[in-house]
């Protein structure tokens, strides 16, 4: 669709040109109205009130030399002829006569840019009183409303197409998550399956190595596929949804140190005593926070360091803060610490795709918690949550301006 057809659209879809037309046929006098775009070279009726039976419909053309309406947009300034075989300045004028008028109106339509758009024009066989001051500034007042009218129904359009190219990206959404879910997560659990039950038949030393690798590369892909189904859910509208019952967040904790100390041989992880302390906190997505805060504190602390874990409460709130060695981190990082994809600048290529930290922070704030990190000799992250479960069990994903798939 070109230029032309969509102003001649849109003007067709503003509701209030047709009651325009007529109040200004009315007020006039004149017994054909017209919203007509005009440009160098072409004339069109965008919206026509004819009560004359002058023949033109929207859509019409007209050839541009042939109107008023030319001069009207070449002075920007309105026309209005009472009686044009008796005008000095009309009287030999063809268009007149082509046409077979003898009053004439013509006011300029303007786009809020200020470019010049077309006219509001009418005109009539007969003689008619159209230089009334009244008439004049009334006529004004409605090419203005007009004027008004294309602005928002441009507005209104842009808001249509970017509505509609949303929904084209959430169905990308959707099918990538489909990808995600189905298409990749069956086929790597078929290799993973596959490695564990070779690596069962005691295979030679070098088969074991191969086997091993991939295992751990299928187990790695499995949780980088599960962080990216999170967060797509969550930009998708479902949001990180817990259930919340009486949980003792000591022994959590500890099943969560006791699979980290596999994963990470040799590596010191020092729980205090957390015995006893017990939140309304969804087991499953409280494990997945606490597994990606933790292995957060290993990857970026030394190898001979310890990381400490600490669990205590109050009577309504309960505690849980994780503390590392090593570098701290940069202050300008700090307020995108939480956010998708970001990932520190001392972070390894390796390290994933940067949703562990935000996948954490939107669990807690699920649960009606918070989560704090301070940092300096040592690095603590602190998740504060609420003993028993809030009204609120649902997060809601932040506004973070990122795109799951660009484009």
């Amino acid at each position: 669709m070109n230029d032309l057809q969509q102003d001649i659209r849109a003007v067709a879809r503003i509701a209030a040109v047709p009651t325009v037309l007529r109040v200004a046929s009315e007020i006039s006098g004149v017994r054909f109205a017209a919203v007509a775009r005009v440009t160098e070279s072409t004339w069109h009726a965008c919206a026509v009130e004819d009560r004359a039976d002058f023949g033109l419909r929207a859509g019409d053309p007209l050839e541009v030399a042939t109107t008023i309406c030319s001069e009207v947009r070449d002075s920007r300034t309105p026309i209005l002829i009472e009686h044009a075989s008796s005008e000095p300045a009309f009287c030999d004028h063809p268009t007149p006569k082509m046409y077979g008028f003898e009053s004439y109106f013509s006011f300029p339509i303007y786009r809020t840019d200020g470019k010049y758009f077309g006219t509001l024009c009418g005109l009539d066989a007969e003689p008619l009183k159209l230089r009334d001051g009244k008439i004049k500034d009334l006529m004004a007042l409605l090419a203005e409303l007009i004027s008004l009218q294309l602005t928002a129904e441009e507005a209104s359009s842009r808001d249509r197409e970017a509505l509609a190219r949303e929904r084209e990206r959430a169905e990308l959404r959707e099918q990538f998550v489909a990808v995600l879910g189905h298409d990749l997560r069956s086929p790597l659990a078929a290799i993973v399956a596959g490695s564990e039950f070779l690596l069962e038949l005691e295979p030679g030393e070098v088969e074991r190595t191969v086997l091993e690798r991939i295992e751990s590369s299928g187990l790695r892909m499995h949780a980088l596929i599960d962080d990216v189904l999170d967060f797509a859910r969550g930009r998708l509208g479902g949001g990180f949804t817990v259930r919340p019952e009486e949980s003792d967040v000591g022994e959590l904790v500890a099943e969560v140190l006791d699979e980290l100390r596999s994963a990470y041989p040799g590596r010191e992880l020092r729980l205090s005593d957390g015995h006893g302390v017990k939140a309304a906190v969804d087991p499953a997505r409280f494990v997945q926070m606490l597994t990606n805060l933790i292995g957060n504190a290993l990857e970026h602390s030394p190898s001979s360091a310890p990381v400490d874990i600490r669990v205590d409460g109050s009577a309504e709130r309960c505690r849980v803060s994780i503390t590392n060695e090593g570098d701290p981190i940069p202050e300008q990082a700090l307020p995108r610490l939480f956010e998708p994809y970001f990932r520190g600048p001392d972070s390894a290529v390796d390290s994933g795709l940067g949703l562990g930290l935000y996948i954490a922070a939107e669990i807690v704030r699920a649960h009606g918690g918070e989560i704090r990190v301070e940092s300096g000799t040592r690095t603590t992250f602190t998740v504060d949550l609420p003993r028993t479960a809030g009204v609120a069990v649902e997060a809601e994903i932040a506004e973070s301006g990122q795109e799951l798939v660009e484009g």
